[in-house]
């Protein structure tokens, strides 16, 4: 059994509405603004509706998961919405940071202690990550752009300043 039926994790492509906020998200102004106030609402929104809301999910359709990681410095629990990008049977979080300079502190995180937790809804996993290795980004791009119409946006503008981290969450045995 893979990730997505552990979680009862299910993908609704975007309506019009939410694939046009996706185009402004897409964006660099976009992109930035995002990256500096989701994370801060959505932690918080996510444990008062039990798991069924995030800004991204309501306004983009994002299928925003919860990754509970262990800090590679302090060995605490960090908690970050991300996309759980639906890869087979399992997910895929792809460390795009809104597509800023700075890789994300969960990538980090994961190349020190590949095990994790992920929460979908009222749901919790515990996963362990697999580093995708370059001969699959492509495919692993490919999916990822139909969760979200920015993907594309966010390599083009990621590819000249560093790589793009990515991990397959599966359940951990």
């Amino acid at each position: 059994m893979g990730l997505q039926s552990a979680l009862g994790f299910q993908f609704r492509p975007p309506n019009p509405a939410q694939v046009a906020m996706q185009r402004v998200g897409s964006t660099a102004a976009g992109s930035w603004v995002f990256q500096r106030t989701l994370y801060r609402i959505d932690r918080p929104l996510y444990r008062w509706t039990d798991g069924r809301m995030t800004v991204p999910g309501l306004l983009t359709g994002l299928p925003v998961i919860m990754l509970t990681t262990t800090g590679a410095k302090s060995g605490e629990s960090r908690t970050m919405p991300v996309a759980g990008i639906p890869f087979g049977e399992n997910l895929v979080v792809l460390g795009t940071n809104y597509a800023q300079g700075r890789t994300p502190g969960w990538v980090i995180n994961l190349e020190k202690e590949p095990r994790a937790t992920v929460a979908w809804q009222s749901r919790s996993v515990p996963v362990i990550a697999a580093a995708v290795a370059a001969e699959r980004m492509d495919e692993v791009w490919q999916a990822a752009s139909v969760v979200y119409v920015g993907f594309p946006k966010y390599r083009q503008r990621i590819a000249d300043t560093r790589p793009v981290r990515a991990f397959v969450l599966e359940p951990l045995a």
